[in-house]
């Protein structure tokens, strides 16, 4: 049976570790922790209490960046300021901030420093 909080984990690729590492921290306001977790190391975002889903930037040779495939979406408290500060980190906002119905917030997309097609969301 499917958990209620569907995502248990997910592994944006990467090419440079490092480089989307400070992409991401930058661009979020965050600091990623790195953690080996027995195999490459990987840059975890924070995540809340149980039973809230996290995951992690990686660098695996069986896993490269890509803007075709499943997307992320990223949760936020608030888009704009990230949509602002993507370009001037060497990333491309791909999708405007887009009202999606029925109040149920906002989405854009974004192109990250590693060739990634991100989602973001935030309810307002």
């Amino acid at each position: 049976m499917l958990s209620p909080n569907v995502p248990a984990w997910f592994e944006i690729p990467t090419t440079d570790l490092d480089r989307a590492q400070r992409f991401y921290e930058a661009a979020l306001g965050v600091t990623l922790q790195r953690q080996p977790f027995g195999g490459p190391p990987m840059a975890v975002f924070p995540r809340g209490d149980k039973p809230n889903a996290t995951g992690a930037l990686v660098r695996m040779p069986q896993c490269e960046p890509s803007m075709q495939g499943s997307i992320v979406y990223l949760s936020l408290d608030d888009i704009r300021p990230v949509l602002e500060r993507v370009p001037t980190l060497g990333g491309e906002v791909f999708v405007p901030r887009t009202q999606l119905p029925d109040d149920i917030g906002f989405f854009a997309q974004i192109r990250d420093s590693e060739g990634n097609r991100v989602g973001l969301f935030s309810p307002r």
